[in-house]
């Protein structure tokens, strides 16, 4: 008797294996000739390069179903995963620019692609070279550190809440706040993680409120500023301001300090990368992309199906629920040589670290310039890094990729 392939495979997102080596399992999902049926979350998970880049460029999936489903069926849906009973984060998380589509996506994203400008962007670089350098200048005395408590978790909220005129003391605070928020997308959230993505999202709320007020009164140079211009003006409700603020500094914190860790730990694994970097920093750019790949800090999204569609050599009818796994897409041997080797010169780099379409993420730049300076910095102030102890140990789950900690030693140059 045949068994079915897929049943062979042990898809636990949760589980200390997954967490250290996703790859094997990934790759035992793209050999099977159709989509792997995560049953637990009623999802089709897409693992190859070519479904998830087709579902999501097509215009027809959308992040969520309720343009196209009665909305008794959308309340049971949200009760079946999980989504309920959450006033806050309902009202300002389940609804921001990332999970909107149609007329009010487009209404937002044009709001804030034309904030986040090239301009702007380029205007960051100093304040970005200057925190990093205060930063370094504490830490560099040290003969070991934790990379990613230490130096990761306080450069990329710094340089978003900056941006959007968030005072750098509450930075951490934010960073909270945006942590517990995010775990709660997991497909495997549990009562625990609701509770506090709630509580977070209330905090996080109230927190604006204040900020808000202050602007009201004194207005500044900054993003919090314009928004208030914006919705003033009628381009924006009040409720859509807290929730663009909210996943401005969502977006800007997690997957940035997750792809530092990871990325300084793909070039301590690959010394050779690492001293090829060294002698030609003009290969920096594409080596900040090769970390985007080879782990990717948000590694999962999803999307429904708004009609009959066939995907992956299977037809599927609409409503179904398609999981992308762009950290499996981005091993897929058939769109790159040697997916499983890091490679700072890498070219072409067609990777799906920032999604695709209408959902393409727009601080993928921002996040790109700081992984610039702060890595030609650290290859500027010290001639030697290396690991300290056992290998680091990443974060479970499917909604982000990263070390939890990476303990290392260095030395000044």
């Amino acid at each position: 008797m045949l068994t079915d392939p897929a049943s062979r495979i042990s898809f636990d997102p949760q589980s200390t294996g997954f967490a250290a080596d996703p790859y094997a399992t990934y790759a035992a999902m793209r050999a099977l000739d159709t989509p792997y049926f995560w049953e637990s979350a009623n999802t089709w998970m897409l693992t190859k390069m070519a479904d998830v880049e087709a579902v999501a460029l097509d215009k027809t999936m959308l992040r969520n179903n309720e343009d196209f489903i009665e909305d008794g069926d959308q309340k049971a849906q949200q009760r079946a995963i999980n989504f309920h009973d959450m006033p806050y984060h309902e009202r300002y998380v389940q609804v921001n620019l990332l999970e909107s589509e149609g007329a009010t996506h487009a209404r937002l994203r044009k709001v804030v692609f034309r904030e986040f400008s090239p301009a702007m962007i380029a205007r960051q670089r100093p304040a970005i070279q200057d925190f990093v350098d205060t930063l370094l200048e504490e830490l560099c005395e040290q003969d070991e550190v934790d990379f990613v408590a230490e130096f990761a978790a306080h450069v990329p909220g710094h340089i978003i809440g900056r941006v959007l005129g968030v005072p750098d003391e509450d930075a951490p605070m934010l960073r909270h706040w945006s942590e517990e928020v995010v775990r709660f997308f997991d497909p495997e959230r549990g009562a625990e993680d609701k509770a506090r993505a709630e509580c977070a999202t209330k905090e996080f709320y109230e927190y604006l409120l204040v900020l808000l007020a202050e602007r009201e009164k004194a207005p500044k140079e900054d993003l919090l500023s314009k928004l208030i211009v914006y919705r003033d003006s009628g381009q924006l409700s009040q409720d859509e301001l807290i929730s663009t603020a909210m996943l401005i500094l969502m977006a800007g914190h997690g997957s940035t300090i997750d792809v530092l860790g990871s990325g300084l730990h793909a070039l301590l694994r690959f010394p050779d990368q690492h001293q090829r970097l060294r002698d030609d920093p003009n290969l920096m750019k594409t080596a900040v992309q090769e970390m985007f790949r080879y782990e990717s800090p948000l590694p999962y999204f999803h999307r429904f199906a708004t009609e009959d569609t066939e995907v992956g050599g299977k037809l599927f009818p609409a409503g179904t629920r398609f999981g992308l796994l762009y950290g499996a897409a981005n091993r897929d041997l058939n769109r790159f040589e040697r997916p499983d080797v890091f490679d700072v010169g890498r070219t072409p780099n067609r990777h799906m670290a920032f999604g695709g379409g209408g959902h393409f993420c727009l601080g993928n730049h921002l996040a790109r310039l700081d992984m610039d300076v702060i890595f030609s910095t650290l290859n500027t102030r010290f001639t030697e890094m290396e690991l300290v102890g056992a290998e680091p140990k990443y974060k479970s789950g499917l909604s982000v990729r990263g070390p939890k900690e990476l303990r290392i030693c260095w030395k000044r140059a």
